[in-house]
């Protein structure tokens, strides 16, 4: 099983309040290992709550499939590091991040299957 390292997203994505953003998914059965994810509080008034979600195919986000939530103080900068990473393998599966109140920007490293 050959890896594909680096980024999962192309470019910096931005989640706006209330909203939630699917942030890497599983293409022709290849494995996604989710390593890091990097989020920025850029409203710069008031601490946001980050949320992160895995969503299985099928499945819509709700708080039973939250993995995380973290808060994140004006103009923070959050690193997202679990011990081990997050393996999103079926067809369709994905990572999702939400956020209250501001935006946030959001980056996520880890390996692709190729």
């Amino acid at each position: 099983m050959a890896l594909s390292r680096g980024r999962l997203t192309d470019e910096v994505s931005v989640v706006a309040a209330g909203t939630t953003v699917g942030l890497c998914t599983v293409a022709n059965s290849k494995k996604v290992y989710v390593r890091s994810i990097i989020a920025h509080n850029d409203a710069h008034t008031d601490t946001v709550f980050a949320h992160v979600y895995y969503r299985p195919n099928g499945h819509s986000i709700t708080k039973d499939n939250r993995l995380f939530q973290v808060a994140i103080a004006q103009s923070e900068t959050v690193y997202i590091e679990p011990a081990y990473p997050i393996v999103l393998e079926t067809t369709g599966d994905e990572l999702g991040i939400g956020c209250t109140l501001g935006s946030i920007n959001v980056f996520v490293n880890g390996d692709r299957e190729a």
